[in-house]
């Protein structure tokens, strides 16, 4: 593999799955944990550890799209096979679900009136005032954006493990440091 950003890519791609697997766990243990009061204040900081996860991969998926239409750009259109194509759309669509996750959730977050702090440093701006209207229709959105995104990877896995079990060097990328 080149290094031309080849490791970074790797990398980058780990921790994301990671990470998406962790903001799921946590976020069922979450929304169990009783509303705030006086007795139950440290409900705020598994919220914003989640918050901040989720921007961070947003970034970082960003970053990762940029590269690959970058990379895209430089390369034929007739010179990609038809499964290279399959693959690259596959891609693009689990990079938008992400970003369609990570920003939905973001909006919730500022219309229901909780601010946002990026890594305890920065803080981001709400959209609005407060609005349980839009924090639900946002909501509504992260929930099932996030299904979908689940299910796109579990699809995307399988076929991961498929390719690395025929040995076909399709997977090697993603596993060569």
């Amino acid at each position: 593999m080149s290094d031309k950003g080849g490791r970074s890519k790797v990398f980058f791609h780990w921790l994301i799955a990671i990470s998406i697997f962790f903001l799921f766990l946590s976020s069922w243990w979450m929304l169990a944990l009783p509303l705030p009061s006086e007795n139950f204040t440290y409900r705020q900081l598994p919220f914003q550890l989640h918050k901040n996860i989720g921007i961070t991969i947003l970034a970082i998926t960003t970053y990762l799209l940029a590269t690959r239409s970058f990379k895209v750009r430089r390369k034929s259109l007739s010179s990609i096979t038809k499964p290279g194509r399959l693959r690259d759309r596959v891609h693009q669509s689990i990079y938008f679900l992400i970003a369609l996750c990570c920003i939905s959730g973001y909006l919730s977050s500022s219309y229901s009136g909780w601010g946002t702090t990026i890594w305890w440093v920065v803080d981001l701006p709400s959209w609005a005032d407060e609005s349980d209207s839009l924090n639900i229709f946002f909501s509504d959105l992260h929930l099932w954006s996030c299904w979908v995104l689940l299910s796109v990877i579990v699809g995307h896995i399988g076929v991961a493990l498929y390719h690395a079990f025929r040995n076909d060097q399709d997977t090697d990328e993603m596993y060569r440091w």
